[in-house]
């Protein structure tokens, strides 16, 4: 187990000092991993246990971070549709609310000033040890919200058939996401603010480019700013292919990116063609991590090592997250074989 030093994450985002350790860095980690990393039933907890954020830090401390991820559901009920009728794509409809500027306006939405329950960044506060910061902010992005309240095909359809709506929703969603972050920002344990916001998938975005920088890339940028106001660095989580918008993310501030997937680009070829404007994280392919054998994990994990942190403006992790069906196993020889590579 190795001291937190959050000092030597913050390197690695501000890219101006090599870090003297090899920090680590992931976006989440599912309950059911860290339930098997832990022995202990995670995965039947809820955040208002007594033991559950005892153990959320306990489970980061335990594999040598520097920092905690930490984002919070804000307070926008979905809700779920059964898939009966043949009518509706579970995985892109299935939480529709709002189709209509009626539904709009019926929407129970939250008062701007508590978006979210904040205090649950307050416990894990609480429980930091010395030299240990969170990474922190709200679960999903603005894309990804209007998009589990409007349907991905409500959205793409609304953009053209009532683009007021689509107007509006993004101008709530980002209301709402603005003051949380304010308010995150604002909290001496917070290292760094994060978003997650899933923009694409293997070929492309979801929305067009030119969509992206009408609706969402000028939230970004909001968000940026305030974590810079605050003296905090900005990470974005987005998975897909994003090569259309890499510049657009890059010119919104964003200090550094994580989420790859060696199929779309791997993620030293990401840092060899933005590393100098934008700081890579994580990469190592979920896939890989999952079927390949010791041996040969240990050879991916000391390639990507070698790659990415011959300037030490990097951070190992994964492509994505510590997902349900990961063995721990395989990603602890990663973390064990990124830290021989790297001297500690």
């Amino acid at each position: 187990m190795r001291q937190p030093d959050f000092e030597q994450f913050l390197r690695v985002l501000k890219r101006d000092k090599r870090p003297l350790h090899l920090p680590f860095y992931e976006h989440i980690a599912s309950p059911l991993f860290i339930t098997g990393m832990t022995g202990k039933p995670f995965d039947k907890m809820t955040p208002e246990d007594d033991a559950y954020w005892p153990m959320y830090v306990d489970f980061w401390m335990s594999m040598g971070y520097d920092e905690i991820p930490l984002e919070i559901v804000p307070n926008l009920p979905l809700r779920q549709h059964e898939n009966t009728a043949g009518k509706l794509s579970h995985g892109s409809e299935s939480t529709v609310c709002i189709r209509t500027m009626e539904d709009f306006e019926r929407y129970p939405w939250p008062e701007v000033s508590k978006p979210l329950e904040f205090v649950h960044f307050e416990r894990v506060a609480a429980l930091l040890p010395d030299g240990m910061k969170i990474v922190g902010g709200v679960s999903a992005g603005p894309y990804e919200w209007v998009s589990f309240l409007m349907g991905v095909e409500g959205l793409a359809l609304a953009i053209y058939a009532d683009p007021d709506l689509v107007t509006v929703m993004f101008d709530k969603i980002r209301e709402l996401h603005l003051s949380a972050l304010r308010q995150i920002a604002s909290m001496e344990a917070i290292g760094t603010l994060r978003q997650g916001d899933d923009l694409g998938f293997k070929t492309s975005t979801f929305l067009s480019p030119a969509h992206l920088r009408q609706y969402v890339f000028p939230i970004y940028m909001e968000m940026a700013n305030i974590a810079h106001s605050a003296g905090k660095p900005f990470i974005l989580h987005s998975c897909g292919n994003l090569a259309e918008v890499y510049e657009d993310l890059i010119a919104c501030g964003i200090d550094a990116k994580h989420s790859f997937e060696d199929v779309i680009q791997p993620v030293y070829e990401f840092k060899q063609q933005y590393g100098n404007r934008i700081t890579a994280l994580g990469g190592l392919d979920v896939d890989q991590i999952c079927r390949l054998d010791e041996t040969a994990l240990r050879a991916y994990t000391r390639e990507t090592v070698e790659q990415c942190f011959a300037d030490g403006f990097w951070a190992l992790g994964t492509g994505n997250s510590l997902t349900n069906y990961m063995p721990v196993e395989n990603y602890l020889v990663v973390l064990d074989e990124g830290m021989k590579v790297a001297g500690g």
